[in-house]
């Protein structure tokens, strides 16, 4: 008998059929846990919302006055953005007969601005195939995405006038001059010396907004329940679509180019992710070192090469050719946009990068494990695959959120 060549393999999924056991995650205590965690992320984005983005400052007498209705509202969306999302890989899961557990919502207040980081569900075995991995992967961005994009069409259609903003402590200055000049300034209004939070600019956001011409400034949206709740939304979807280990976008890439070329993919990608966040370390690291040193001498960029150095090769596994090619990139890119920017480049826009690049390293990892069955999408699965990428790349922002 010849030996067979690669096309005469054929693959037999011997879970074909098999009914998993009923989720033990459905239960009433499984649901009572479930939906605790549900009110208490709810309680906590409405409060953190109300008292840091939508609450109207300029009336309120109270806390309760800073939450209800505004900080109200904004949770109910971000919550139904979060919710869509979650249960869309829920619903994935359990069509494919994979066991999975409902939503887990993360509340986190007084550590997190909104309240919460987001909502996860845990898949209880292993994905065998790379059809139920897609499926399960991309069913979640593209719910929770419509579910954003609607959410913020709806805001931009019924902004209210610019006379909302007196709602707000010190907005009295923004006010006047949109009455007079029709338009909001280029450039924040606001008390000398006050903190300004300025929220990054997307690409589908920007598009969104240039149809409207009363859409406010990045630096005035946040006080806008919906248009906070749908920037939100787009870029939550956007984080989850990052190509790198076990998010939605390492998945879905994982499915549509395999093991192979993933892995080369997300590589590249993570060095993207921490050269982003070198240009936040970079002047952190310059300052914290200057308390002791002259300032001169720069060893924060000592410093920062020592560490991304470290970071880059637990990533790559102690691989050298890996580890050297993109560490020292990574360092000539921000050498070389330091020098051609005088450091305007540089700055606390960049610092949730930082926190993502430890994200990746220590817990969704950047490559996916391989799948045991490699099959191949049919074509509608790969032109909706290859739209969710696009997805990531209207809805990412380097600089996300920043105070200035």
């Amino acid at each position: 008998m010849s030996k067979p060549n690669d096309q005469d393999v054929v693959y037999v999924d011997l879970t074909e059929g098999i009914t998993q056991p009923e989720n033990e995650e459905t239960g009433k205590k499984a649901i009572l846990k479930h939906s605790l965690l549900f009110v208490a992320t709810f309680i906590s984005v409405a409060t953190m919302g109300g008292i840091f983005f939508v609450g109207h400052t300029a009336h309120a007498e109270s806390i309760r006055d800073l939450i209800f209705w505004e900080g109200v509202l904004f949770a109910f969306l971000l919550l139904l953005f979060l919710g869509v999302h979650e249960f869309g890989h829920y619903f994935a899961a359990r069509y494919h007969k994979v066991r999975a557990s409902l939503p887990y919502f993360i509340p986190l207040p007084l550590i997190s601005p909104i309240g919460t980081i987001g909502a996860v569900i845990k898949i209880k075995e292993q994905i065998n195939d790379t059809i139920k991995l897609y499926d399960i992967g991309i069913s979640g961005p593209l719910a929770g995405f419509v579910v954003a994009l609607g959410i913020l069409i709806y805001g931009f259609a019924t902004l209210p006038e610019p006379d909302f903003l007196n709602n707000f402590e010190m907005h009295e200055e923004v006010v006047a001059y949109v009455q007079e000049h029709g338009t909001f300034p280029e450039d924040p209004v606001a008390p000398e010396g006050s903190e300004i939070i300025f929220f990054g600019e997307t690409l589908l956001y920007t598009f969104l907004a240039s149809f409207f011409d009363n859409a406010p400034p990045m630096w005035e949206m946040y006080h806008y329940p919906f248009l906070l709740a749908g920037w939100l939304g787009l870029f939550f979807t956007a984080l989850n679509l990052m190509p790198v280990g076990q998010l939605d976008g390492g998945h879905i890439l994982y499915a549509l180019i395999g093991y192979r070329k993933h892995q080369k993919v997300a590589r590249l990608f993570f060095g993207g992710v921490i050269t982003l966040a070198g240009f936040a370390a970079l002047p952190l690291l310059n300052e914290l070192a200057g308390i002791w040193l002259p300032a001169e001498l720069n060893l924060g960029w000592f410093l920062w090469a020592g560490l991304s150095f470290l970071i880059i090769r637990k990533a790559y596994f102690g691989d050298p050719v890996w580890t050297m090619s993109i560490w020292s990139l990574s360092l000539l890119i921000s050498s070389a946009t330091f020098y051609f920017t005088q450091g305007s480049a540089f700055g606390s826009g960049f610092g949730v990068w930082i926190m993502f690049t430890l994200f990746i390293v220590y817990f969704v990892k950047i490559e996916h494990p391989p799948v045991y069955f490699e099959k191949p999408l049919d074509p509608r699965r790969r032109i909706l695959g290859w739209l969710t990428m696009l997805i990531f790349i209207l809805c990412i922002s380097p600089t996300p959120i920043y105070v200035n």
